[in-house]
């Protein structure tokens, strides 16, 4: 396919439908999760610093489930696993609101499901691979990031109003039942793909109960997967830049304190990202020709990070609001990035795959605040945003130079087991 596929293609994949709507719903309500517990928690112990950990419990533990247990995603029946991960994100949630057990509980609660997330999140993405071909499967994963960032809006737009009416505590049952819709429209409605498949599937179930061997599986993978020159470039360019720019969303509160703004302008510039991916993927995925996003890649990301960058001078809110308007859009880069990627790796081992680069990408959007904190701390917020720019342009020229400058990337073979 050398045009740009459209939206009637992708949605007329039954399996991608399902799947799209039913993690919309579960990204609004782990977003509506985050801002009910954080409010529990700060009443409970007056610490901002406890209160920031609970916005990032939920990222770095993914580095253990994604290095340790990613081989699950391919070697168990896709449907059981994300309804189990669904489910056990309405437990947790459940849990936390009427047991309303100690902060640290509560902590080590979301954290382990962290762990487990990016198995769940693997399986789903590689039914979404099998299902879509060519550029349906870019366009697919750029409406994926238009949902993901309309489904964090609406999360936080609508948790505000839900914790303010409700309580946190209400607010954390609302959260355990939209999980709970999600585990069962998929469970009801995802095809179980054929007797021959169901077999298959079973037998696999056995092999895999063996937690050994999947641990085993898991380690040779990532490995693998890692020692692959085109496969961990393509990992690190959807890694890094989005560590930069969440870090340097993370200095939006004290920096609109550092230039006098309102209060809750800090909400209005947080809000500005996800829009700006929003329009942005749309852009990008429905009306650029698929080698075309290939060759913008390097530039998107130059383009990204001076404006994260300008963000150190002193300037007008509106003008703020724009830059990271585009900042979001700028996201969309990583389209050009997608087919390489699905190319680069075995089709047997995509959920792995999928998983790793999951588990990579939350572990530094954990991380990157924490680095670029202890440089506001220690020099300058200014500062601290000009490093959080010059990431993604330096990431960007880079590419350019390796990859970009010699047309669309094209791996050298894909990384399989043998």
């Amino acid at each position: 396919m050398t045009r740009p596929a459209t939206y009637r293609d992708v949605f007329a994949e039954p399996v991608f439908r399902l799947l799209f709507l039913s993690r919309s719903l579960a990204i609004a309500a782990d977003t509506l999760r985050m801002l009910a517990l954080s409010v529990l928690v700060f009443a409970s112990t007056g610490s901002a610093f406890l209160t920031a950990i609970t916005f990032g419990i939920g990222f770095v533990p993914q580095v253990i489930g994604g290095a340790l247990l990613g081989a699950l995603a391919d070697r168990l029946p896709p449907r059981p696993l994300i309804v189990s991960g669904y489910l056990l994100e309405a437990v947790v949630a459940a849990a936390i609101a009427l047991g309303r057990p100690p902060v640290g509980v509560s902590l080590a609660l979301v954290a382990a499901v962290a762990v487990v997330t990016p198995v769940f999140n693997g399986a789903s993405t590689r039914l979404v691979a099998e299902a879509l071909r060519g550029d349906s499967y870019v366009l697919g994963r750029s409406l994926s990031t238009v949902s993901s960032g309309a489904a964090q809006l609406v999360g936080l737009a609508a948790g505000g109003a839900a914790v303010a009416a409700l309580g946190p505590v209400r607010a954390l049952l609302v959260t355990a039942g939209c999980h709970l819709v999600a585990a069962l429209w998929v469970r009801l409605r995802l095809p179980a793909f054929g007797v021959l498949a169901a077999k298959a599937e079973t037998a696999t179930t056995a092999t895999a109960a063996r937690a050994g061997a999947a641990v085993r599986q898991s380690l040779t993978v990532t490995g693998r997967l890692l020692r692959d020159r085109d496969v961990r470039a393509l990992m690190l360019v959807q890694w890094l830049p989005p560590g930069f720019v969440v870090a340097a969303e993370a200095l939006i509160v004290p920096l609109v304190a550092a230039r006098g703004f309102a209060t809750g302008s800090a909400g209005l510039l947080l809000a500005s990202v996800p829009l700006g991916m929003l329009v942005g993927s749309l852009v990008m995925g429905r009306l650029v020709r698929p080698a075309v996003r290939e060759r913008l890649v390097a530039p998107v990301l130059v383009a990204l990070g001076v404006d994260v960058s300008l963000l150190a001078v002193p300037l007008p809110l509106p003008v703020m609001v724009g830059l990271l308007f585009v900042v979001g859009a700028g996201f969309s880069y990583s389209l050009g990035v997608q087919r390489p990627f699905l190319d680069a790796v075995d089709p047997n081992l995509r959920g792995q795959a999928f998983a790793v680069l999951t588990t990579g990408l939350m572990t530094l959007q954990g991380l990157g605040p924490v680095v670029i904190g202890l440089i506001a701390q220690g020099v300058s917020i200014g500062a601290a945003m000009a490093v959080a720019g010059a990431g993604p342009v330096l990431i960007g020229l880079a590419w350019w130079y390796t990859r970009g400058r010699h047309g669309p990337f094209v791996p050298a073979s894909a990384v399989g087991l043998g």
